[in-house]
């Protein structure tokens, strides 16, 4: 079984008074401007809509590679989301799980843990990242995050597991696809442990997951 710990949440910030305008920054030449991190795109075609993912190929190789691998040999068509995690009522705070349930037919050997510390990404809302057990066990299942959940970060400090997931892209169109997702029906029955309650009365079918040029 596929196990998710969350830690805690926190809550939203204070509006602030907005600060003084400032002076627009000198424009740096071409050749001093910040050059993006790679990634490259796939669109999962599910039956409720296309979700298109930039995937971190530069500052998440090994999770990113093992993701693409899943894609290229389309071992990902015909899987499923099949768990939603409602955080709050109203479907501001979640995420979604998808992927191969650990098919002994299609999934892949586990992969090293990419902590967020080492790569520098973050569970923001629209973030996709592994799902896994212990630290290293990560393979052919994800989940997207709704509404930001940084607690999912690897912690410096902390009981328990602070090694955290680890993201390796985000979601660039088809949020309100997740959105839905996260906001359909679920079993109250299904599920083991900790996940009872969150798996999807009908989990969506993914009909293809492909790359992008």
């Amino acid at each position: 079984m596929i196990r998710l710990l969350l830690l805690s949440l926190a809550a939203p910030l204070a509006a602030q008074e907005a600060p003084a305008p400032q002076p627009a920054p000198a424009t740096l030449p071409a050749s001093a401007a910040a050059v993006a991190p790679r990634t490259e795109t796939v669109a999962l075609e599910t039956a409720q809509g296309t979700i298109r993912i930039a995937v971190e190929v530069e500052r998440a190789p090994v999770t990113a590679a093992n993701f693409l691998r899943y894609v290229r040999e389309k071992r990902l068509d015909g899987a499923s989301f099949y768990r939603a995690l409602k955080l709050t009522p109203d479907g501001g705070y979640g995420l979604i799980q998808g992927g191969l349930r650990n098919d002994p037919k299609r999934v892949l050997p586990p992969i090293a843990h990419e902590p967020t510390s080492k790569t520098g990404l973050s569970h923001g809302h629209g973030a996709i990242s592994m799902a896994r057990a212990a630290p290293g066990t990560a393979s052919g299942d994800y989940f997207i995050i709704v509404g930001g959940l940084p607690a999912l970060d690897a912690q410096a400090t902390g009981e328990g597991d602070i090694a955290g997931y680890a993201v390796f892209g985000r979601v660039v169109e088809g949020m309100e696809v997740v959105k839905a997702i996260l906001a359909a029906p679920v079993d109250p029955a299904a599920g083991e442990g900790s996940m009872k309650g969150q798996m999807l009365a009908t989990p969506v079918r993914i009909g293809r997951a492909v790359r992008l040029p």
